[in-house]
């Protein structure tokens, strides 16, 4: 049974403190509570496991220690037709067949101990405007939300100092796309198209790890296939590879 949840502290569920699903069901719950449409929660159960569904604009994430793959589950995706699905493959497994999505692989990364040696602290910008940040995104991510929303997810967030966007040299960017229990997941890391090939992404990852790792965070990343030779080649550590379903 999958029910909409508006009572609930999340917080106090000891499961999505586990993984990353659990973590960003956790940044929305933190940033926007239970009061929005455009953020809803779910529990699912099928009377023995029980897990949690963030329905947030066109991504919907599933976190779940167990399988909660059921014929419910599918037309709850049919009907809200998010864009993205993210869920651990015991549940996302039973989901790769549903008409309109096709299933992507990513690797995640973790951060190793590069120190940034050419990293200029004077062409680094830890609150910039946004409006310049999305313009970067726009060039690397053509799939990415529309203007309006991406600016309220991410106003909203670092108003509650849940994500931080830096730039550096104009050119580059990288977010913090949560920091929840000492784990910090980055992305949206792109370069605009005449600055590429530099090394800006690389010496940027660099410094944004190092400070992070040493202040006693855990610090990873996700890389869609296309995308992760990049992050094997300056040296991050390849430790687990995923799916997702997405919209064709």
């Amino acid at each position: 049974m999958i029910r909409h949840i508006t009572d609930i502290d999340l917080n106090a569920v000891g499961s999505l403190h586990k993984d990353y699903y659990g973590r960003k069901i956790l940044s929305y719950y933190t940033a926007y509570g239970m009061n929005y449409d455009f953020c809803r929660f779910y529990e699912i159960s099928d009377g023995e496991h029980t897990g949690y569904i963030v329905h947030f604009n066109a991504l919907m994430i599933i976190s779940s220690e167990h399988n909660v793959y059921s014929d419910e589950l599918v037309m709850f995706i049919k009907m809200h037709e998010p864009f993205r699905v993210e869920a651990p493959w015991s549940t996302l497994e039973g989901l790769c067949d549903i008409s309109g999505y096709k299933m992507l692989g990513r690797t995640k990364f973790e951060f190793t101990d590069h120190r940034p040696e050419n990293f200029n602290e004077e062409e680094f910008t830890a609150t910039p405007k946004l409006d310049d940040i999305y313009e970067i995104l726009q060039e690397g991510f053509p799939s990415i939300a529309e203007y309006g929303l991406w600016m309220t997810e991410h106003s909203h967030k670092i108003r509650r100092g849940l994500s931080e966007i830096y730039l550096y040299k104009g050119c580059t960017t990288a977010t913090v796309i949560y920091d929840i229990d000492d784990h910090v997941l980055i992305g949206q890391v792109a370069t605009k198209a005449q600055a590429r090939g530099k090394g800006y992404a690389r010496e940027l990852l660099y410094w944004i790890g190092h400070i992070l790792s040493n202040g006693g965070k855990k610090v990873s990343l996700f890389a869609l296939d296309y995308r992760e030779s990049f992050y094997r080649e300056i040296g991050f550590k390849a430790v687990s590879t995923e799916n997702v379903i997405q919209a064709e």
